[in-house]
């Protein structure tokens, strides 16, 4: 497995208020590394829409918790971390709907494995409610000038 570098962590309470400026922070950090504008995008969608995903459905309406969101250089990928401490979701159930099906909402699962190359959730150590991981391969700019 490739070595882990550490380049951001954030804990933040699980609010929708807190997300633009995790989607600020998200966007400097990969832009130090000279992430292309692409990755930056397709990194701020998903992490963006677990976000939600974490404040909507698994902490819900009337339970606010805290996330911790860790970014990882791998070298030739990019690593994101959402850890909560809300109650373990079955991840067998989490599902997008139908895009047959017109709508607003219901589309961020889709989105993030749209957008990422691999996302997943981690066995928790005892205290952890959900990591979910997302793996985004990391453009090359003669990839991008194609």
């Amino acid at each position: 497995m490739d070595e882990e570098q550490l380049l951001l962590e954030l804990h933040f309470p699980s609010q929708a208020e807190q997300l633009q400026a995790v989607r600020s922070e998200v966007r400097e950090t990969m832009g130090k590394i000279g992430s292309l504008s692409c990755d930056i995008n397709c990194a701020v969608i998903a992490i963006n829409e677990a976000c939600m995903n974490i404040i909507q459905h698994a902490y819900g309406e009337h339970r606010e918790g805290k996330i911790i969101l860790q970014v990882f250089d791998l070298g030739n990928d990019l690593l994101f971390r959402l850890i909560d401490f809300a109650n373990p979701v079955d991840a067998s159930k989490i599902k997008s709907r139908d895009l047959e099906d017109i709508k607003p909402g219901g589309l961020g699962v889709h989105m993030i494995h749209e957008v990422m190359d691999d996302c997943h959730f981690l066995k928790c150590p005892e205290g952890v409610g959900n990591i979910f991981q997302m793996r985004k391969r990391k453009t090359r700019s003669t990839e991008n000038n194609k």
